[in-house]
């Protein structure tokens, strides 16, 4: 009978089905299986409780979601886009460059800003679009909003990546540091934060050619646009 511990699985699936409530349907299923497994009341509460407390970093994540949510609801994306149209001579490419030397230097200092849902989304990728608007003074296409969107979300992962290993304390410093010893090599900390650095100065670099490359193609198309629409103007 060793198939009724898997009764959980079909708890959750009819609960998604019928669109009960998520964390009901969750401890239901969690409770049932505990149930069927033989353990008391006290044991499936103290395993419950156990997993929340092991992941409750996860828990504080999902709770800055809608935080954020009611941040750029009430003002957050209209105040970056206000921002960036006072600035003289700003392009796209020039704050996705910035943004992603901060991230590098904020790995190297083991500074968490967020990363996708807390910044970039919020306030990055409405810089970046404000910024192509106000350069051309005409509608972006809706294809290259989704270019500038991805290119922000690849600058966020190139920073990230390869900027937390400058972080001697980093937890990929670490486990690095953790499997060399497990085959009996020694290193330390600090030589893996070392070497990485050269490959964090590489990828900065081609970050910003990717950046200035962009911003060429983006003017060489709204550009003519905007010649065009001048020379019909003055007809």
């Amino acid at each position: 009978m060793e198939w009724l511990k898997l009764i959980g699985i079909l708890i959750i699936v009819l609960g998604f089905y019928f669109k009960w409530d998520t964390i009901g349907t969750v401890l239901i299923a969690a409770i049932v299986t505990g149930l069927v497994s033989h353990m008391d009341v006290m044991t499936i509460l103290e395993t419950l409780g156990k997993a929340f407390v092991d992941n409750r970093m996860v828990s504080l994540f999902i709770l800055t979601l809608p935080m954020v949510g009611m941040i750029e609801r009430f003002g957050l994306k209209t105040q970056a886009t206000r921002l960036i149209n006072r600035i003289q001579g700003i392009t796209s490419g020039r704050i996705m460059s910035v943004y992603l030397f901060i991230r590098e230097v904020a790995g190297l200092a083991s500074i968490r800003i967020g990363g996708h849902p807390q910044f970039v989304r919020p306030l990055m990728n409405p810089m970046v679009q404000a910024a192509a608007k106000a350069k051309y003074k005409q509608k972006i296409e809706r294809v290259d909003e989704e270019k500038l969107k991805a290119h922000i979300a690849a600058m966020e992962n190139y920073g990230n990546f390869f900027g937390q290993n400058l972080f001697v304390g980093a937890s990929g410093v670490l486990l690095i540091v953790a499997t060399f010893q497990s085959l009996h090599m020694e290193v330390k900390a600090v030589e893996i934060a070392l070497y990485s650095a050269p490959i964090a100065i590489v990828v900065l670099i081609i970050g910003v050619i990717q950046n200035v490359l962009f911003d060429r193609k983006m003017n060489r198309k709204y550009g003519e646009k905007g010649a065009i629409q001048d020379e019909s103007s003055n007809d």
